[in-house]
Parts: C-alpha cells; structure tokens; sequence
C-alpha cells in the first residue's frame, strides 16, 4: 500500500468547548474522545496527529483542561485513483487525578465526563493515552475498567515511548497487555516528538469509525 492509500489527517481546526449536552457542536460528527490522567501528554499528541503545532494548547499545569475540547478533522486517502475523505471530532477530555484542584471539582468535571462517555451517541473509540514510563497506576486501571464496564471501545495509547529505550519500551507495553488483558490490536505505543506510530494510530482511529 503506498502512502496515498493510507488515511491522512489533512485538515483540522478546534470548534468549540462544552460541559453539558446542549454546548455539543452541531451537525454531530463521529467522535473519538482521548482520556488520560493530567499532564500524561494529550495536548502534544493531539498535535503531533493534526500536525498543527499549536492547535491544542499545551501547558506545564496538570489539569489545566476543564472542558471537552472539539476538534473538526478531516482525513483523505486515495485508492485507485478515487479519493476519499472523512470528517470527525477528536473530543479532549479533562485529566483524571487533578493534582491542584478541590473535590467540588472533582467531582463536577467526573460527571460531566461520565455523562459525555455513557451518553455520547457518536463515539466510536475512547483513546486513553498512559504515560509508558509509569507502571499502571490505579486511576488508569480503574478508569479502563469502568469504560469496558460501560460497553465503551478502548484502545490504550502508551505516551512518550521516546523517553525510554525500545527494549524498556516493549517491556512496559507487555506489563500493561498483562495487567489490562489486552492484545496488541487494543494498545500502541507513541511518541509526540517524533510522530512514531503516527500512521498507525490513524488506521486505527478510521477502522473504528468504519473507514477501512
């Protein structure tokens, strides 16, 4: 397969910021939402994805996403000389384990989160990005858990895969395969400064939003 029929992100621009159901961006596209505890690096992959430096704000203050974040993509590939193109919504979700917040919040930015993943008639697939260099912490496996509990698509996405060497790397994804159960069509490692697994990770974004 060469490069022009593989999916591309060639587009992408952020909509809007939503808490409740009514701030939902219209017409609904098909969503995939990434999750993950703050400052794991959400920010930076989103970026490296849509390659737009600066599309999804980065910031060195754990928690500082407070919101859903809608970005509008639009991927193309061509197969035999027929072009395709898909438009979706990658939603940002709030890092779970606020360092710096109080319980009030906490506990009003989980329900909202919990309302979107449960109630979302457009999501396709839950990207929960963990930092690789951590072993599994317990706000990741309950989080994980809670989502396949709700019937939820999850594909486990190891962040900052570059910070370790590639043996220590495919050790950590094998102790995460262990600990979750999982096989290697449902995790990936990747590198936002590098786009490693790039390619992949938007294969697997346009197979579960049915564009294989």
């Amino acid at each position: 397969m060469n490069s022009k029929e593989k999916w591309d992100i060639i587009k992408a621009e952020f909509v809007t910021s939503a808490v409740k159901p009514e701030q939902y961006p219209k017409p609904a596209l098909p969503e995939i939402a990434f999750i993950g505890r703050s400052n794991v690096g959400k920010s930076s992959l989103i970026n490296s994805l849509c390659r737009r430096n600066q599309l999804a704000r980065v910031s060195s203050t754990p928690g500082k996403t407070q919101t859903l974040n809608y970005y509008k993509l639009e991927s193309k590939r061509t197969i035999d000389a027929v072009e395709e193109r898909a438009n979706f919504f990658i939603v940002d979700l709030p890092g779970y384990g606020f360092a710096k917040t109080g319980k009030a919040n906490r506990e009003q930015w989980s329900g909202f989160i919990h309302k979107y993943l449960s109630g979302s008639e457009e999501l396709h697939l839950v990207c929960q990005l963990i930092d690789i260099r951590h072993k599994p912490l317990d706000s990741d496996v309950e989080t994980y858990h809670w989502l396949i509990n709700n019937g939820i698509n999850v594909n486990i996405v190891l962040t900052k895969a570059d910070k370790l060497s590639k043996n220590a790397a495919q050790s950590q994804k094998a102790l995460f395969k262990k600990e979750l159960g999982l096989d290697d069509s449902r995790i990936i490692t990747y590198s936002s400064s590098n786009n490693s697994m790039r390619g992949e990770l938007i294969a697997r974004i346009m197979a579960n939003l049915g564009a294989e």
